[in-house]
């Protein structure tokens, strides 16, 4: 059997752990630069509140409620998150973090009741972290997913286990096909096309008749609907094969000197990534571009081949500061640039070639060091000089919470 342990209303439940008098009220959390609503809670859901929509369209609504607003605080979802998986890891030997709210975990030859065991999950996590959590338990990972869906949608303690065919069909005949894990919108089409409306229908269908028109993976899919093992657990996650990071501006930059230090501060946070999985980078990608909505848009991006596979900061900072000097142009107002690394590399397979240049010894031990200091003691606690910004991201953050659990001036205090 597999397990999927998932938070509910991640975000929202986070800034709920330092805020118990929240509980039970509408409370909803911001995107960056406060742009749209990305979390909400049930009882924000329930006041009509829409996902994905701009706060600024919803303000009246929202104090017309009373609901509480925040901006996005990723640092203390991500603490919060780590002691999440943490207490998860304690109930299997064999578990894959799905995303920072979900993790599989393999409960194959676990002795005893799987919904007491769920429940045990459950409320270890209630206990330990302060956060609520769906757990749904089944033959297989697809049929898990749906599984947690009942186990927040149907079941009222948030724990719905699927061991017999008679209980998974009798969910899968009453979601439509696109509730199923890994069919978006256009395999949705697709599959309605052919008559394929709900999940039993999807299970029902011939597994090679229906991958003639979608993919091996639809096949695989209706195999694990039936309760049939296809996708296995990924213990070690497959290192990425590209790396982005890219923001908004909180407000439009015109002089190139700002850009350069945006560009510069993106650059070395897509080296910290690239370095965290243990990779190099041998192609650079920077663009930057105004608002789509100005008459006089412009968007402009360029590839950089490197001259050797790095993962030296201070090398990637480099010619992405080179590559933003060429896609500037006087007079535009950008809201937005971004860098990504292209053409990675696993360090460890890779192999030095004698006429070539290569990252040096003092580069990689300068880089260790820097991560370390900077993971000790907190982000920023070392930055290189072209950054020319500190702490955040400057982003608008007019609803932030305070940094409970990486600030010590921010500690709660009991009273």
């Amino acid at each position: 059997m597999i397990a999927l342990v998932d938070c509910n209303a991640c975000y929202v439940s986070c800034e709920q752990v330092f805020r118990p008098d929240l509980r039970g009220k509408p409370v909803i959390v911001l995107s960056n630069n406060d742009g749209c609503i990305i979390a909400r809670s049930k009882e924000a859901r329930a006041l009509d509140i829409p996902d994905l929509a701009p706060y600024f369209k919803l303000k009246p609504l929202l104090q017309k409620h009373k609901v509480k607003v925040f901006s996005a605080n990723f640092r203390l979802y991500g603490d919060i998150s780590n002691q999440v998986m943490e207490n998860l890891r304690l109930f299997s030997p064999s578990v894959e973090q799905y995303s920072i709210d979900e993790m599989f975990l393999s409960l194959d030859h676990m002795p005893g009741d799987m919904n007491e065991y769920a429940l045990k999950i459950k409320n270890t996590l209630w206990r330990h972290v302060r956060m609520p959590v769906g757990v749904g338990i089944a033959p297989s990972k697809t049929l898990s997913k749906l599984a947690n869906h009942a186990a927040k949608k149907i079941k009222n303690n948030n724990v719905a286990v699927l061991d017999t065919a008679e209980k998974w069909q009798w969910l899968q005949k009453r979601l439509p096909v696109n509730k199923v894990w890994g069919i978006g919108s256009k395999l949705t089409r697709r599959l309605e096309g052919i008559g394929i409306r709900s999940a039993y229908e999807l299970a029902q269908a011939d597994p090679k008749w229906v991958r003639r028109f979608t993919s091996v993976n639809v096949e695989k899919t209706i195999e694990e609907l039936n309760g049939q093992r296809c996708i296995e657990l990924e213990e070690m996650p497959e290192p990425k094969k590209e790396i982005f990071v890219t923001r908004s501006f909180a407000h439009k930059i015109e002089k190139l000197e700002d850009l350069l230090r945006h560009v510069s501060r993106y650059a070395v946070a897509a080296a910290e990534k690239l370095r965290a999985q243990d990779s190099y980078c041998q192609t650079l990608y920077v663009f930057a571009h105004t608002s789509r909505f100005h008459e006089n848009y412009y968007a402009n991006s360029l590839v950089v081949q490197l001259p050797y596979p790095t993962s030296d900061s201070r090398t990637l900072i480099s010619f992405a500061r080179l590559a933003i000097k060429q896609i500037y142009r006087k007079g535009c107002k950008f809201n937005k640039c971004g860098v990504g690394l292209l053409d990675l590399r696993e360090r460890r397979f890779y192999q030095s070639d004698l006429f070539r240049p290569e990252q040096s010894c003092k580069s990689e031990a300068l880089m260790t060091a820097l991560d370390r200091i900077n993971y000790r003691y907190g982000r920023d606690t070392v930055t290189i000089g072209a950054e020319g910004l500190t702490g955040r991201w400057t982003m608008k953050q007019h609803r932030l919470s305070p940094s409970y659990t990486s600030s010590w001036r921010d500690l709660p205090v009991v009273r």
